[in-house]
């Protein structure tokens, strides 16, 4: 439930120290417009190659492993490779529904908690972008809620309050206990929202599972809605509990579709009248 903690584009301001001829002297001036064209670049129009799947796995291969550790993305690995596998047998020559568990899938897996933002924060990209885009003096500061110490408001949802730049050094400390992450020790793996989000992790994997059990070309249109899902669950905090409660029945009639058969050819002669 750490809300403020995962909005990075927003949360940290930049007040920036200048020489001001008007006034004199140096003064404090938020420069949050700039922040946010630092982390949010004007978009140029740019044509790309589309990236091959080998590129959009490898990709997240190496994200998921500066996430968690490599075991963590193996596991990744191991479930997109078997969906490769199997759609590979269909004959069809179609990779989306590999394409589709390898981008979802790490979706899922790579869910922003506390210790993936401090991360980001300090892996020493964010820093360095912050020096190329303000001179001289500047002090950050950050608009989070932590759900251990946050006020909720009347809609039960936290509300943020302003830490000052230590916490970029509290970053750093709690980056290095990522690997408590989902483990007994995990101080915030105890929250609702944690708990809902590893469990989303198993049950998509299961689901996969089950497609793989029982899959044919005619029945991949559906098996790919079914693992394109998690795109209606975006956002953090309360945010992605609304999308998720309103994402949930969809779920669940996609999996009742598919095992109710749909899209299994009838055998042959089963619709013929008895003589």
């Amino acid at each position: 439930m750490l809300d403020g903690f995962a909005r990075l584009r927003h949360d940290a301001v930049v007040r920036r120290h200048h020489q001001d001829d008007d006034v004199g002297g140096r003064r404090a001036a938020h420069d949050e417009a700039a922040l946010k064209r630092l982390l949010q670049p004007a978009q140029v129009v740019e044509l790309r190659p589309r990236p091959t799947l080998e590129h959009v796995i490898r990709v997240r291969v190496e994200h998921l492993t500066g996430y968690q550790n490599a075991a963590y993305a193996q596991r990744y690995e191991a479930l997109v490779r078997r969906v490769q596998a199997a759609e590979a047998a269909l004959g069809t020559g179609s990779t989306a529904l590999t394409e589709a568990v390898a981008r979802h899938l790490a979706q899922l897996m790579a869910y922003k908690d506390e210790y993936e933002v401090a991360r980001l924060y300090t892996d020493g990209a964010f820093v360095q972008r912050l020096r190329e885009q303000f001179e001289g003096d500047f002090t950050l500061r950050f608009h989070l809620a932590p759900p251990l110490l946050a006020k909720r408001n009347d809609k039960g949802e936290l509300v943020k309050r302003e830490y000052g730049p230590w916490m970029l050094g509290a970053f750093r400390l709690l980056a290095r206990f990522k690997g408590l992450r989902g483990t007994a020790l995990d101080p915030f793996g105890y929250t609702e929202e944690r708990r809902t989000e590893r469990a989303l992790i198993r049950e998509y994997e299961a689901a996969i599972d089950e497609l793989l059990r029982d899959l044919r070309a005619e029945r991949l249109p559906l098996a790919l809605e079914i693992a394109r899902w998690p795109a209606r669950v975006k956002g953090f905090g309360h945010v992605k509990a609304r999308n998720l409660q309103a994402a949930r029945p969809v779920w669940d009639e996609l999996l009742r579709r598919w095992r109710a058969g749909e899209g299994t050819a009838a055998p042959a002669g089963a619709g013929a009248r008895a003589a």
